[in-house]
């Protein structure tokens, strides 16, 4: 893809994204992550109803006024994106390839992020990292990231979850929000994923297809393997075939869940033919509650 075309994309993503994040997510954004704690504001005269406790009793005394102390939330978070740009992202049979599912999710929770002051900053995987962009604020900070995220072709073709959070526990020593948003055709990251998860709010958002978890009956397919380059002859029309699919799925999906359930992360799964905007929604929701 040109210069030209990058720009064009990054565009129409911004133009996509955007509206979202500042009239849907950022006040969902706010309410399910929290700041730091609480700091002293200003202080303001009693007002009835004012909690007692709040009190400021050396202004009041000066001034024969009852004042009370107002207290602000520390707001200022960051937000990482542990993003998976290996090969078998780059599939699809229905509305969107895997990928750009993930394109789109990243920037709107990357605008949701600077609409409420926060930092941001990603982390892009295969079987290594192969781009780290540091922290930081402001617009075109983030569609630097889409850019990125658009543009770079990883070096290597499969998935290695625990090379990427390794990397997150090295360079990102304070806490963040951390969105690690992949198809999970990997293992062996549980170690990783619970020292990560000692320092950092993280949450999985898995990217799936229908296909590769119900194998349609269309007769003799060659498929090819995306990260191994490996090209079968398949029958789909052998029910065996169709359920060794279906368990080879649903044994990585419940690793996937197992292991960010046994380091106590949140999860979202979300479907390639289903609108990401409401797993969103419903998992903001929840943790806002």
């Amino acid at each position: 893809m040109d210069t030209a075309e990058v720009i064009k994309k990054v565009r129409r993503i911004e133009i996509k994204t955007k509206g979202l994040s500042k009239h849907i997510f950022s006040g969902e954004y706010h309410s399910a992550f929290k700041g730091r704690g609480m700091s002293f504001s200003e202080v303001r005269d009693y007002q009835y109803g004012d909690d007692v406790r709040n009190i400021d009793w050396n202004v009041t005394a000066r001034t024969g006024d009852p004042y009370v102390k107002v207290f602000e939330e520390e707001r200022e978070l960051t937000l990482m994106l542990v993003v998976d740009i290996s090969r078998s992202s780059m599939f699809g049979t229905v509305n969107q390839f895997k990928n750009e599912i993930i394109l789109e999710l990243c920037a709107v929770l990357a605008f949701a992020a600077i609409s409420n002051n926060d930092k941001v900053g990603a982390i892009l995987f295969t079987e290594d990292v192969e781009k780290y962009i540091p922290p930081k604020k402001g617009k075109k900070h983030i569609l630097r990231i889409i850019r990125e995220l658009i543009d770079t072709k990883g070096k290597f073709k499969g998935t290695n979850l625990n090379a990427a959070l390794e990397y997150l526990n090295n360079v990102q020593k304070k806490k963040s929000i951390t969105f690690v948003v992949s198809d999970f055709m990997t293992s062996g990251f549980d170690d990783s994923l619970r020292i990560a998860a000692k320092r950092h709010d993280i949450v999985g958002i898995n990217i799936y297809d229908e296909s590769e978890r119900d194998l349609p009956n269309v007769g003799l397919i060659h498929a090819k393997d995306l990260e191994t380059g490996e090209l079968k002859l398949i029958d789909t029309s052998s029910k065996k075939q169709r359920e060794d699919f279906q368990s080879a799925f649903e044994e990585s999906y419940h690793l996937f869940k197992t292991t960010f359930n046994r380091s106590r992360c949140d999860t979202i799964d979300i479907n390639t033919s289903e609108d990401y905007v409401k797993a969103l929604l419903k998992f903001f929701k929840k943790r806002g509650r």
